[in-house]
């Protein structure tokens, strides 16, 4: 995994009748296949909220265009749909 890899919150993982507000789907401008997407399973993400961060664990991949789930500690809110995530370990 690279260092300060800048990622963006496409979206919340949903159902027909639910949303999950604990993980989202994220998609890494430099990642174009699965198998790309498949070296940054485990790897450790953080969105920031003013001074504090939300953090999370990448747990698995979505579809086949590069896009990762990731489970945050603590729920997401809706401010957080299209900005930045980084990587932090």
């Amino acid at each position: 995994m690279s260092e300060s890899l800048i990622g963006f919150v496409v979206s919340y993982r949903r159902g027909p009748k639910t949303q999950r507000s604990k993980e989202c789907i994220l998609k890494f401008p430099n990642v174009k296949s699965s198998s790309e997407a498949a070296r940054l399973i485990g790897g450790k993400v953080a969105w920031p909220v003013g001074e504090r961060k939300i953090r999370g664990k990448i747990v698995a991949l979505h579809g086949k265009r590069g896009l990762v789930r990731v489970r945050f500690r603590r729920g997401v809110s809706g401010e957080a749909l299209g900005t930045r995530v980084e990587i932090i370990g």
